[in-house]
């Protein structure tokens, strides 16, 4: 095997760009930077995945661990990659934009000091020119931005196996175990209210949040594959006035209806979408700020790799 093939990604971490609202000025904000005593370096909190943990979930830990704050994760800032030096490893770390809620930093075996800085004096303080390039895809976009979860319902039975009304077709074994890892996904990033298709299965993938927040699923018929063959537009725009509503809204709908919506409303507002597979038990994070979609994220799965 030549030495020279390139190295792919042997180790995997998550972490954040941690801000909040400036003290002083609620309209400005400050970015939270993290010292390492072991290499005396200043960073932006992040960690490796442990067994059996998404990237989503480290990256809410490792903050919490590495700060003492609680945090709301926001869009997905970008994907870097770097070979450790005098390693045949690879690195591969995903960074999400993640407000500070509450709690209070402690000095820990890790890190003894976290500085707070004003966006402007962040380069001059990190320690390596990869992070330089996570705080130029941060600051690309406001920091403060709307979320809205759009969730492809779980996995369900076979249509051809269920004997009754399609619109009741339940989770399977498999959906059933999607739904709980996609509450434990949907709160990290702050989720408020849930609204569902329909569904028995789009229903069913909600209940697990519904129950963690202690929130009822509201039910609109109008999310529903077959409502929106037959008037897109009033889907479209009932999504854009439960986006408008504040707080974190979730969205729960088909395959039917989620990669149109998504498409649409990304060329409404000259958005570039990623690419996606759509598949059931997926989510697309959105992010808008002052009502325009900014920033769109899709998270292929809730569940760890295997």
């Amino acid at each position: 095997m030549s030495s020279d093939r390139p190295i792919k990604a042997n180790i995997f971490a998550a972490g954040a760009v941690l801000w909040r609202k400036a003290p002083s000025n609620p309209y400005e904000i400050e970015i939270g930077l993290i010292h390492r005593p072991r290499y005396d370096d200043w960073s932006f909190p992040k960690g490796k995945l442990d067994p059996g943990e998404t990237p989503v979930v480290a990256a809410l830990r490792e903050v919490e661990e590495e700060t003492g704050h609680r945090v709301q994760l926001g869009r997905h800032v970008t994907r870097i990659a770097y070979e450790i030096p005098g390693h045949r490893r690879r690195k591969r770390v995903d960074y999400w934009a993640a407000e500070a809620r509450d709690g209070e930093f402690v000095p820990n075996n890790e890190v003894d000091e976290l500085r707070w800085l004003p966006p402007d004096e962040v380069p001059g303080a990190l320690s390596y020119s990869v992070d330089l390039k996570v705080m130029r895809r941060f600051m690309s976009v406001p920091a403060d931005t709307t979320t809205v979860l759009l969730v492809r319902h779980a996995k369900a039975g076979r249509r051809a196996r269920f004997t009754g009304e399609d619109t009741d077709r339940p989770l399977d074994k498999h959906g059933r175990t999607q739904a709980l890892a996609l509450s434990k996904l949907l709160q990290a990033f702050g989720a408020t209210e849930i609204h569902a298709a329909d569904r028995a299965r789009c229903i069913q993938t909600m209940e697990p949040l519904a129950a963690a927040l202690g929130v009822g699923i509201d039910v609109e018929p109008a999310l529903s594959e077959e409502s929106y063959t037959e008037d897109p537009a009033a889907a479209r725009s009932l999504a854009r006035k439960i986006a408008a509503r504040g707080g974190v809204q979730v969205i729960c709908s088909q395959g039917g209806v989620i990669p149109d919506l998504v498409t649409w409303w990304a060329e409404r507002d000259g958005l570039t979408l990623p690419p996606a597979r759509n598949r059931k038990g997926s989510t697309w994070v959105l992010s808008l700020s002052g009502g325009k979609l900014v920033a769109a994220n899709h998270i292929d799965s809730a569940l760890p790799d295997l």
